[in-house]
C-alpha cells in the first residue's frame, strides 16, 4: 500500500512539474508571434524609419538661385524664371512677399533697403521708393483676390509691374508669370494661357464656393483590416497552432 502511494505522490509530482514545463514553454512560445505583431506595428506607426537607411545630410538650397527648366518647359516653367527676375526680389522666393524671414536671405547690407538711400523717402537719383507692405502672391494669403479671371491679372501685371519700371515686360513674359502664378495657387486652367482664353480661368474671388462631402477614402478600410489581420488573427492563430500541437503531444503515450 504504501508503494502505492509512494508511486501515486511520484505521479503526481511527476505531473506537476510536467505541467509547469509545459506551461513555461507555451508561455515562451506564445509571446514570439505577440512580440513580432508589435515590432510589425511599431515599424509601421514610425513610418519605416527603422528599417530605412541613415539619411544623409542634403546641402542647403540657394533661395535667390535662377530656377531651372525641366526638359519639355511648359509655359508656367519658363515663367517661373521671369518671376525670378523681375517680381522676386520684392514678393519673395515662394510668393510671401517682402517679409522679414525673406529679407534674411539677402546680403546684410540690402535687408533693410528703407534706411539706405537706394529705396528710402528720398532715394538717389538711381533709386526708387520702396513701399513697406508688399502683399504675396502665392498661398492663402495671396492678394489675387481683387482680379476676376486670369486677364484682368495679366493686364495689371503688364501695366503696373514690374514696380521700378512698369510696362517694362514683354506680352510673353506676362503671359508667362501669369501662367506661373496659377499654377502655384492650384487655379486650373488648360494649353496656353493667353488673351482668348484668360477671361474664362476665374480666380478664386470669383470662383463658386464647393461645399466637400466627406467620403471614406478606399484604401483607408482595407488598410485597418490588414492591421486587425496581422495584431490580432495571425497571433491567435499561432496560438491555436501551438496549443493543439503541445495538447497532442501530452496525450501521446
Amino acid at each position: 500500500m504504501r508503494y502505492g502511494m509512494c508511486w501515486i505522490r511520484a505521479c503526481v509530482a511527476n505531473s506537476s512539474w510536467v505541467t509547469q514545463t509545459t506551461t513555461k514553454r507555451l508561455t515562451r512560445i506564445l509571446l514570439f508571434p505577440l512580440g513580432m505583431a508589435l515590432l510589425m506595428a511599431a515599424l509601421y506607426f514610425q513610418g519605416g524609419t527603422a528599417l530605412s537607411a541613415v539619411p544623409q545630410s542634403m546641402p542647403t538650397p540657394d533661395r535667390l538661385a535662377e530656377p531651372t527648366l525641366p526638359p519639355s518647359p511648359s509655359q508656367a516653367d519658363y515663367g517661373a524664371q521671369d518671376y525670378w527676375l523681375s517680381c522676386m526680389p520684392c514678393h519673395g522666393d515662394k510668393g510671401q512677399g517682402l517679409t522679414d524671414e525673406f529679407r534674411t536671405t539677402y546680403p546684410p547690407e540690402d535687408q533693410y533697403c528703407w534706411a539706405r538711400g537706394c529705396h528710402g523717402p528720398r532715394p538717389y537719383d538711381e533709386g526708387f521708393t520702396l513701399p513697406m507692405n508688399i502683399p504675396a502672391l502665392i498661398g492663402p494669403e495671396a492678394g489675387l483676390g481683387k482680379f476676376s479671371t486670369a486677364f484682368t491679372l495679366e493686364a495689371y501685371i503688364r501695366s503696373a509691374m514690374p514696380f521700378w519700371n512698369p510696362g517694362s515686360l514683354t506680352d510673353e513674359e506676362t503671359w508667362r508669370i501669369t501662367a506661373f502664378l496659377l499654377r502655384e495657387n492650384g487655379i486650373p486652367y488648360s494649353g496656353q494661357l493667353d488673351a482668348l482664353n484668360a477671361d474664362k480661368v476665374l480666380l478664386p474671388s470669383s470662383m463658386p464656393v464647393l461645399t466637400p462631402t466627406p467620403s471614406l477614402s478606399p484604401t483607408s478600410g482595407r488598410n485597418s483590416a490588414s492591421w486587425v489581420l496581422i495584431l490580432f488573427i495571425i497571433p491567435l492563430g499561432g496560438i491555436m497552432f501551438l496549443w493543439h500541437t503541445l495538447r497532442r503531444k501530452q496525450t501521446q503515450p
